[in-house]
């Protein structure tokens, strides 16, 4: 099974929060409120994703972060080479030199790129956009619809 870290995912919620934000710069400490995701581990995925150019600090009394590009621009296969590393299927795919010690007599050498190639396409294709408006519920809504959203779930007044 394929499977990306948690911390890929958690990438992801924290993207789409920051790009749906007014103000457009949030702390740490007020995503992972919003989020659920515990503070310590929203601070090492935006350092990753500093790191990796897709979002910015900013210092100061009115800090965060925010990202650099619209949701629309940033391809998940660029969240999870931010956050997990090259996306590879096995160790021997994108050319790892001496990754296994069969790998002089492996039937399969070089027989995996074809599919570590159509993968990382596929990946590639899909923005943070396209997963914002995916036909699943949406856990932070659009601001000022935060109000409307809570007083449509609770019972009329009897």
């Amino acid at each position: 099974m394929l499977r990306l870290s948690k911390l890929t995912d958690y990438a992801v919620v924290v993207l789409v929060r920051l790009a749906g934000t007014e103000p457009a710069v949030l702390t740490s400490p007020r995503i992972a409120a919003d989020t659920g995701i515990p503070e310590p581990t929203v601070a090492k995925v935006l350092k990753l994703l500093a790191g990796a150019r897709l979002v910015s600090s900013q210092r100061g009394a009115r800090g965060g972060y925010r990202t650099l590009r619209p949701l629309a621009d940033i391809p998940v296969a660029e969240v999870i080479a931010a956050i997990d590393g090259p996306i590879a299927l096995t160790a021997c795919v994108g050319g790892a030199a001496s990754c296994c010690e069969s790998e002089h007599l492996c039937p399969m050498r070089g027989r995996w790129d074809p599919v570590n190639d159509a993968i990382r396409r596929a990946l590639t294709g899909i923005t943070l956009a396209d997963m914002q408006d995916a036909t699943v519920p949406m856990f932070f809504p659009a601001p000022g619809a935060r109000n409307r959203a809570a007083s449509a779930t609770l019972p009329a007044a009897e």
